[in-house]
Formats: C-alpha cells, sequence, structure tokens
C-alpha cells in the first residue's frame, strides 16, 4: 500500500488516478498540490484527496510516490523544485503525453535522484477538466505506457507498474523516442486536425449555419478540440519534429484526395475510402 501519494496537478488525469487508487484500496492518504487553491479546496470536499499543499516543496516531503500530471511547460519548473526535497526513497513519475522533453529536464534536475523517476504516460482521458472530471473507472483497460530510462531503479519501475495496474490498467513498455513517434501519430496528429477544423469552420462568413446543422459525425471527430488548450500548446511545442513531419505527410494525402475529386476520378476515390474503410474496420477492436 502507498503511505503517502502526492499528485502536483489535481485535474482529470491526477484525480481519477487518487480515486482508482482509493477505491482500490491502496493509498492511505493523497495530498493534492496545484496553482489553483480553490480547486484544491474542491478536490478534499469531493473525497478526490485527504489534504492539500499549495507549495510543491511541502507536498512532496514524506512521500512515496510523486505523481506530476501538470502540462509538460511546467515540469522543469516542478524538477527543480522538488529535486532538494524527495528522499531517496521517494519515486516519482509524471503522465505527460511526450516523453523526451520531460526526460531531459528532469535529468537535469534530479541529477543523481534521476534514478528514482520512471517517466510514465496514461492512454486514457475525456474532454472534460479539472479536479470535478476525475472518475474511479477512467483507466480500467486502458493501457499505460512507461519509458524508464537504463539508469532507473527497478524497484521504482515495479512500484509505478503496480500503481498503475490496482488502476485497472495494463502496462506496456517503451523507449522515449518510440513512444513520441507513436503519439504523434496517434494522438498528436488527430488533436491537431480537429483544433484546425473547428477554427477554420468558425471562421467562416455562415459559421453559424454550419454549426447549427453539424451531425454526430463532426461532433464525433472535433470532440477533442475541446481539450485543455495549455496542455496541447505544451505538447506542440516538445513533440514538434516527430508533430511536423506527420503534418507535411497528411497534407500530402489530402493533396491526393483533392486531385482525385478535381479529375473527377472516381475510381481513385474509391479506392483511397475503401483502403481507409478497411484499415479503419480491422483496428476498431484494438481502439
Amino acid at each position: 500500500m502507498i503511505d503517502r501519494l502526492a499528485i502536483i496537478g489535481v485535474g482529470l488525469i491526477g484525480g481519477s488516478l487518487a480515486l482508482a487508487l482509493k477505491q482500490a484500496g491502496e493509498v492511505k492518504h493523497v495530498v493534492g498540490c496545484g496553482r489553483n487553491e480553490k480547486n484544491l479546496i474542491k478536490g478534499v470536499e469531493l473525497g478526490v484527496i485527504d489534504s492539500y499543499q499549495v507549495s510543491i516543496a511541502d507536498a512532496v516531503k514524506g512521500a512515496d510516490i510523486v505523481v506530476l500530471a501538470i502540462p509538460l511547460g511546467s515540469m522543469q519548473t516542478v524538477f527543480e523544485k522538488i529535486a532538494g526535497v524527495i528522499s531517496s526513497q521517494t519515486v516519482i513519475t509524471d503522465v505527460g503525453s511526450a516523453k523526451a522533453s520531460v526526460v531531459q529536464v528532469a535529468t537535469e534536475c534530479l541529477g543523481e535522484r534521476i534514478r528514482q523517476y520512471v517517466p510514465g504516460h496514461p492512454i486514457a482521458g475525456t474532454e472534460k477538466s479539472g479536479v470535478e472530471a476525475g472518475f474511479a473507472s477512467l483507466y480500467q483497460n486502458r493501457k499505460v505506457i512507461l519509458t524508464p530510462l537504463e539508469s532507473t531503479d527497478k524497484d521504482a519501475i515495479e512500484t509505478i507498474d503496480k500503481m498503475w495496474r490496482h488502476c485497472g490498467a495494463s502496462i506496456e513498455y517503451l523507449s522515449v523516442q518510440h513512444h513520441d513517434k507513436v503519439l504523434a501519430a496517434t494522438s498528436h496528429l488527430p488533436h491537431m486536425l480537429a483544433f484546425a477544423l473547428v477554427t477554420f469552420l468558425s471562421g467562416l462568413n455562415d459559421h453559424d449555419e454550419i454549426f447549427r446543422y453539424a451531425a454526430g459525425g463532426f461532433r464525433d471527430f472535433t470532440r477533442i478540440a475541446s481539450g485543455d488548450p495549455v496542455m496541447w500548446r505544451d505538447v506542440c511545442l516538445s513533440n514538434g519534429d516527430a508533430l511536423l513531419s506527420l503534418i507535411d505527410a497528411y497534407k500530402d494525402e489530402l493533396d491526393l484526395v483533392s486531385d482525385a475529386i478535381k479529375n473527377q476520378d472516381a475510381d481513385r476515390l474509391l479506392e483511397l475510402f475503401s483502403k481507409a474503410k478497411s484499415e479503419r474496420d480491422s483496428l476498431v477492436g484494438n481502439c
């Protein structure tokens, strides 16, 4: 059992982790920390956390596990604040959706304590945010990717592996670089497409009518554009190289569709759409 869990950033991801571990009976005390004290007070009222601190240093003192559930752009500041406070027994992990940038700042800030750090990324979430958005079943039957370093202590890896399994998640291991490449394609690019589509349509003269007649397909595709803008800004900046390469390749794919329409090439359109349907239908059972 985890005696003291410190969660820096008590929103959907951090809050759901706390609730899942509480439901499983695997944590005695959860202390939350964040910049919005009202959100932390609400977290205590809802039973998501047991106590809170506005000071990061105070929050992590005596913690068995520290979870950084914060935007990627805030990672360096937090690592700097915890580096001299955590004990040699504290295990640190994060939930960032891009790993290379986080590993870099962790390595710079933690020094010898880097062996206590296990980079992680739960493949779960909704478009909701804030402590009220958390729910205990978020990680049930979801994947959590861990990307430990060569220097990471094996006991630390086992601790974080067990923590996520207690939440109902399945664990997979990838290298930092492979993780960022895969997630750029499966998560980061789709979010950018959704944001871009909504922004584009909202700039049209008849955008009110367009959105009024939007059907389920439009709502499903653009749901993720309701995600936290700060988080996705940081994802773009942190995993930019991989994302830019995919955006350029996607433009080429759109050009194929555009050319086929211009040329009234029904066979080419049918070929493109049939291939997409086949690929989607074969993968849907794994999504």
